[in-house]
């Protein structure tokens, strides 16, 4: 187990951008450098080689996704033989993005869902036949998998919402066979916790009084007892992770009666709690514990880079072989049970990810390959961290990415974009950015900025968020560009923003609340109404709406729709005069179609241009590569209208993509015959 990772709080992702609207057209002379080439949109946005490359828990084989006939899937091979890779699923639609080991180390694990409707089944492969198994063969559901123990090999805890839309019960799966078992009927918990013996220990449940989480377990009785509080302020920053092997302790990050959450180790019956490792700036975001003692031997923090604190000497010792590979930064993707093989990434920020298969014994690592080889043939741009200050003294953690050949101090400003990152409880991080790396391609500078209620940061920090959207969160936004502005390095008069999900919200906002500060706005799958929002969130969230509520606003009373109101972009659409352009898969979730529908309907009564994309088949961001590719190009063209920067012409961008413009074709100078080709 290299690292924990559960959560059972939920926001909106981001996986794209869109819509379209050019007001004034203005002609600008292109900023970048032309000596540079344009990289190709598919070259950064198509399907990636290789990805989630992941060690069997015997150490014996290699799977990670790649395409098949363009659509990604996954494959196998010896660990030590990558070129003997086979592929050993079929997809044909969407494409695989997600799996993992079953501690058979013969069945793969992964999830599929229809569309984008977030609907995921769950599907078992048997690599000794290449046989795959749907283990939850039920329409409308959303299956997860809840764990896997070392102890039953051939069994997994999964979560199905069947008997209720709100609730998963835990069901113990065969993954040979997909026979199921009720282990543990959901009577009302956001979240269940179960042990290596698949008992189910804990139950997480929000109060709808205060916001704050009960922790509750299982007594002797099989009765549910409270065991601990988190106040509201901690519910974001505060959760169990795993229990150890033995079942009498947990971990878990805690960040009461602190700011930052810090790695916690605690009795299950006394509960008598030990610190593990802590950090003053940043939460602790990765733990990298053994395979199987689960004794944990280092914790990393990311403020605005990761950095590793080593509990366990040999493991340092393995990070300063490592860390000789190249300058980046070590991710470790998996571990064999028997700890002797580790794959591991070197993350870059201007390249792609470099796999290496490390033999501990021999401390060698060998290279495997690259997530993205074509990478290897473009010139890339590095991204510096920057610490803006928000106009209340808060430190705004961001990163800026600059056209290649210009200085921190550019000659002149240059237009920029402010690319918004979705959540809003999520951050931005340093590294390979398709989205920066496209943009200052193009002549860019492109500016990210973790406003505050961004993740990882401490819960000062999260907090200062809460019912903030389109006011304090929104000022740290233009904040950022005005000291990109005083710096020099933004031209007032041509800045963009852009994003998708809360980066979608905060782009309609850009132009409704605020709609002289930006030149232009990217909207995808961005939210225009927040009373509609909430009150269409999935089944499966309202054990979490408390979450909404205190940290958005309250749909349910009419002081709390008020106020939702007063921070809908939907409310100020007579103030929009700068061009938008929207994207929306018609099968989102989450930001549901009619969020968009509403806007531009509003848009076109008031005889406001507006380009529209949709996407039948795509829910909440846009996953398969040729839509992808079409919106990009799409949005390339319109930043090009409206900034000046740099435009590689459509061309095939639009090939076997299911892209509809409802609305605004006219509005972007070179879709129209693309898009004339496709029907």
């Amino acid at each position: 187990m290299p690292c924990f990772n559960r959560s059972y709080l939920m926001a909106w992702g981001v996986v794209g951008v869109g819509l379209i609207v050019p007001l004034a057209a203005k002609t600008f002379a292109a900023p970048a450098d032309e000596a540079v080439p344009l990289i190709s949109r598919d070259i950064l946005f198509g399907n990636p080689d290789r990805s989630n490359v992941r060690l069997s828990p015997d150490g014996q084989t290699l799977a990670w996704i790649s395409p098949s006939e363009g659509v990604l899937n996954i494959w196998v091979a010896p660990a030590l033989s990558p070129q003997k890779a086979r592929v050993v699923t079929n997809d044909r639609k969407r494409g695989i993005r997600t799996f993992d080991w079953a501690y058979t180390s013969q069945h793969l694990i992964y999830q599929q869902d229809e569309g984008g409707d977030e609907n995921f089944q769950l599907f078992s492969v048997d690599l000794t036949n290449d046989k795959t198994i749907n283990l939850t063969p039920i329409k409308g559901v959303a299956a997860k998998i809840e764990k896997g123990s070392p102890k039953f090999p051939t069994e997994i805890l999964i979560g199905i919402n069947d008997r209720n839309p709100m609730f998963h019960d835990i069901y113990r799966c065969d993954v040979t066979t997909g026979k199921r078992e009720l282990v543990q009927q959901n009577t009302g918990f956001a979240g269940l916790m179960a042990d290596d013996d698949y008992n189910i220990r804990f139950g997480i449940k929000f109060d709808l009084r205060d916001g704050g989480v009960k922790v509750q377990k299982k007594n002797d009785k099989g009765e549910w007892v409270d065991f601990e509080s988190i106040p509201m302020e901690d519910t974001l920053t505060t959760q169990p992770l795993d229990f150890t092997p033995d079942g009498k302790q947990a971990y878990m990050l805690d960040s009461r009666g602190r700011d930052t959450a810090a790695l916690i180790l605690f009795d299950v019956n006394t509960k008598e709690k030990k610190l593990i490792a802590a950090d003053d700036r940043a939460d602790i975001s990765d733990v990298l514990a053994h395979p199987t003692t689960k004794v944990v031997e280092a914790t990393a923090a990311n403020y605005d880079r990761v950095t590793w604190t080593f509990l366990d000497p040999k493991i340092k010792e393995d990070f300063d072989v490592l860390s000789k590979l190249g300058n980046g930064e070590i991710k470790i993707g998996s571990r064999s049970q028997d700890d002797k093989r580790w794959v591991i990434g070197l993350l870059v920020d201007d390249g792609p990810t470099r796999y290496y298969l490390y033999d501990r014994p021999t401390k060698k690592a060998t290279f495997l390959f690259t997530n993205r080889s074509d990478l290897e043939k473009v010139s890339l741009v590095p991204m510096k961290p920057v610490i803006i200050p928000a106009r209340d003294g808060m430190n705004l953690v961001s990163y800026l990415t600059l056209p290649a050949g210009v200085s921190d101090k550019p000659a002149k400003p240059l237009p920029m974009v402010l690319y918004v990152h979705g959540g809003p409880w999520a951050r931005d991080d340093w590294g390979l950015n398709p989205v920066h790396q496209w943009l200052a391609n193009r002549g860019y500078a492109v500016l990210s900025v973790n406003f505050r209620g961004s993740q990882g940061l401490g819960k000062k920090f999260l907090n200062a968020g809460n019912r903030e959207w389109g006011a304090k969160m929104h000022d740290d936004l233009l904040d950022a560009v005005q000291w990109a502005i005083d710096q020099k390095i933004a031209d007032r008069e041509r800045v963009a923003i852009m994003g998708g999900s809360y980066g979608g919200y905060a782009t309609l906002a850009g132009l409704t609340m605020t709609p002289d500060v930006f030149a232009c706005g990217v909207d995808t799958v961005g939210p225009s109404n927040l009373v509609t929002l909430l009150k269409s969130v999935p089944a499966y969230w309202m054990p979490q709406i408390r979450v909404f509520k205190d940290r958005v606003g309250d749909h349910t009373t009419e002081e709390g729709r008020k106020f939702l109101e007063s921070r809908s972009p939907l409310s100020y659409v007579d103030n929009i005069k700068k061009p938008l352009l929207i994207g929306q898969g018609k099968n989102d979730p989450r930001v549901k179609q009619a969020e968009s529908d509403q806007i531009v309907s509003a848009m076109k009564g008031k005889k406001i241009p507006v380009t529209y994309v949709l996407y039948p088949d795509e829910g909440h961001g846009f996953q398969q590569p040729a839509n992808r590719l079409s919106f990009f190009a799409i949005a390339e063209a319109f930043l090009a209208r409206h900034l000046g920067g740099r435009f590689e012409p459509i061309g095939d961008d639009f090939k076997g993509s299911s892209v509809s413009v409802p609305e605004g074709v006219d509005q972007i100078p070179g879709i129209a015959e693309p898009l004339a080709g496709i029907k």
